[in-house]
């Protein structure tokens, strides 16, 4: 894996998941296809092959640059600005 300038930058510990799954998916009653969480601010979204890709959006709306993976035994992370697994 890469790294980044944006990884140093990050909260330690990790942000505690402010759910358990996509909230934006349940309020528009899709379902999520993968789950990722911000490792900026815990928050949880969909991937890309979900039909509303909410954790792109959220990069997209805030600026938080690194997501990690949130589905069980699973833990790489992708910086959005660098374009890379990290």
């Amino acid at each position: 894996m890469n790294e980044c300038p944006h990884v140093p930058a990050l909260p330690r510990p990790e942000p505690e998941a402010r759910a358990d799954t996509c909230p934006e998916c349940l309020a528009v009653g899709s379902h999520p296809v993968q789950l990722r969480k911000c490792l900026v601010c815990g928050h949880v979204g969909c991937c890309d092959s979900s039909p509303y890709q909410h954790t792109t959006r959220h990069y997209e709306e805030t600026g938080h640059p690194v997501m990690r993976s949130f589905e069980e035994g699973e833990d790489w992370r992708w910086c959005y600005v660098d374009q890379l697994i990290v």
